[in-house]
């Protein structure tokens, strides 16, 4: 199979944009023979006039009408990437980015992430969608830009992580809860009614790991999905809930919230991006955030 002379789309994207052999010509700084012969050999490898006269005039054909545009993006996609590496103006970005993540992100640092982005990006828009999995096959596919969450066994190996910050587990109740007017002991707490928040519908967790070595079994009186639910659960009902401390800060105001009376776990909360999908400005949000 003859290789295709991919010149020739430099051509056709004058011809198809200008309409007329001359002023092509002169975009691309031919001599009008030049152009002419040019012209040919489109029409010949493509089996297409692209141009016809009509009157005292060219019109384009169907044909090249239909490849306008993307014969256009073609150009522009082939000039990217052979233009040299340079700093991006975070100014002059124009974008909208999608990040993946978990209840509670939007409001505890969407308020501040989009000040920043306001002031060094304000070309740029954010759509935030919720993380209801750890599969990375948006970030690989390019429907999601950036994910929040905890690094597990399911990130892919082509995934890049940034630590953002750590985290560590309480427990909240509502205000008057018995809980929030006595000392509370693992003892206590464990025989206290608890919400188990379990994405894949689990019955048990972290926390109940960390119990197991103190001979302790939290009861648990209900399981939900996600913090939120737990937490607007707890706000109305005498059920504890176990949340991470300052991914839950908004969600939690006005509630009684206490540090949990043995040693738990910590986690660390991490960005991850498709290396292969995150091109320059999405690297530069990165920086701005």
């Amino acid at each position: 199979m003859t290789t295709p002379d991919f010149n020739l789309l430099i051509t056709l994207n004058a011809v198809l944009a200008e309409g007329s052999v001359a002023k092509a010509a002169k975009r691309l700084g031919l001599s009008p023979s030049a152009m002419s012969r040019a012209l040919a050999r489109l029409r010949d490898t493509m089996g297409d006039p692209l141009l016809v006269r009509a009157g005292r005039g060219l019109v384009s054909t169907p044909r090249a009408l239909e490849l306008r545009e993307q014969v256009s993006q073609l150009v522009q996609d082939a000039e990217a990437v052979l233009r040299p590496a340079g700093q991006l103006d975070l100014k002059q970005l124009a974008r909208t980015f999608t990040l993946r993540s978990s209840d509670g992100f939007v409001e505890n640092f969407g308020p501040a992430l989009i000040a920043r982005i306001s002031a060094e990006a304000p070309g740029v828009r954010l759509r935030f969608v919720q993380k209801l999995n750890k599969d990375s096959a948006s970030l690989r596919d390019g429907s999601v830009d950036l994910e929040t969450g905890v690094i597990s066994e399911t990130t892919g190996p082509e995934v890049r992580t940034r630590a953002l910050f750590r985290d560590h587990f309480i427990g909240v109740v509502r205000m008057g809860h018995i809980l929030s007017q006595v000392e509370i002991t693992a003892e206590r707490f464990a025989a206290s009614s608890h919400i188990l928040v379990s994405r894949r519908g689990l019955d048990r967790g972290l926390i109940d790991e960390a119990l197991q070595p103190l001979g302790l079994t939290r009861k648990i009186t209900t399981i939900v999905s996600d913090f939120s639910a737990a937490l607007a659960l707890a706000r109305s009902t005498d059920l504890i809930a176990t949340v991470p401390e300052r991914h839950t800060q908004a969600l939690s105001a006005g509630m009684h919230l206490f540090p949990l009376p043995f040693p738990a776990p910590e986690i660390t909360i991490s960005m991850l991006w498709h290396h292969m999908k995150l091109a320059g400005c999405c690297s530069a949000l990165i920086r701005a955030a």
